[in-house]
């Protein structure tokens, strides 16, 4: 082992045992998810012809040529966010498939030097958490965007950002089609050119990666700070079920609490014996 940089390994702004130290051991999985790769599909425009639509339906078909599980929502009649409830039944199909997938793509037009309104309309309807699970966290992400005159990364770029604010895992590569109009035949197929084969390049990357990480998502993305708030906040629960006569215990509700000492165990459910709890 090479001589330390810094031979005093003490840490007095570090929380005792709260440090990682990553292994490579822990980076392989036992038994590797077997199922197809799952990945959902965001496009940004509604028109007839939509190209990012068309660009996503050529990157689907490539997906599946791979052996993935495809899903692609269409944002008509997605609400405004917070314009409707959350129970809305476009609202409710984009976080089930969100939660249901491993991975995704987001492909936006460029308009007026950015994404489309819809494109970021979908992804604000995302919930950063939905109780204690975020919903894109440790899932792979792939952007690509379509643009009308010549060849532009703002939307991309936006989409990274978003990617990154969303916890997901985003791809080193990304496609951006310029003079979209001109790529696709009347039947809507992407023609022969370097575009086509950068779209290849991202839908092969994306697969990659997905298989890669989908079952390490929760440890490569977990967090020192968060680890702090954790304990903090279990350190604080602990605390108030001393100071009021309840008593943590396997299974109990998220609290942390259990019904109040010497509580009779026949109480039925709900009544004020059976429920009581620190919170």
């Amino acid at each position: 082992m090479s001589e330390r940089l810094f031979p005093d390994a003490t840490f007095p702004a570090l929380t005792d045992g709260l440090l990682d130290l990553p292994t490579p051991d822990r980076l392989t999985v036992p038994s590797p998810s077997a199922h197809p790769p799952r990945i959902l599909m965001l496009y940004g425009s509604l028109r007839e012809r939509s190209y990012s639509r068309l660009l996503t339906f050529e990157a689907a078909r490539l997906l599946e040529a791979m052996g993935a599980e495809v899903r692609i929502f269409d944002p008509s009649g997605l609400p405004l966010p917070d314009d409707a409830p959350d129970a809305h039944p476009k609202v409710r199909e984009l976080r089930e498939l969100a939660a249901w997938s491993e991975g995704m793509v987001w492909c936006s037009p460029e308009r007026h030097g950015a994404m489309t309104g819809i494109m970021k309309t979908q992804i604000d309807w995302i919930p950063l958490s939905s109780g204690s699970v975020r919903p894109t966290q440790g899932k792979t992400l792939a952007v690509m965007q379509v643009s009308g005159g010549s060849q532009s990364f703002n939307a991309v770029n936006q989409l990274r950002v978003l990617g990154r604010w969303m916890r997901m895992l985003t791809i080193p590569n990304q496609s951006s089609v310029a003079k979209a109009f001109a790529e696709f035949t009347d039947e809507g197929r992407m023609k022969p050119s370097p575009y086509y084969d950068r779209v290849v390049d991202v839908m092969e990357e994306l697969f990659k990666f997905t298989l890669l990480t989908r079952d390490l998502g929760p440890y490569l993305t977990s967090r020192y700070s968060e680890r702090k708030e954790s304990a903090a906040e279990l350190a604080k629960r602990v605390n108030l079920s001393a100071a009021t006569g309840c008593a943590p215990a396997a299974g109990a509700p998220a609290c942390g609490c259990a019904p109040t000492r010497g509580a009779a165990t026949t109480s039925p459910p709900g009544s004020a014996q059976a429920s009581r709890c620190c919170g």
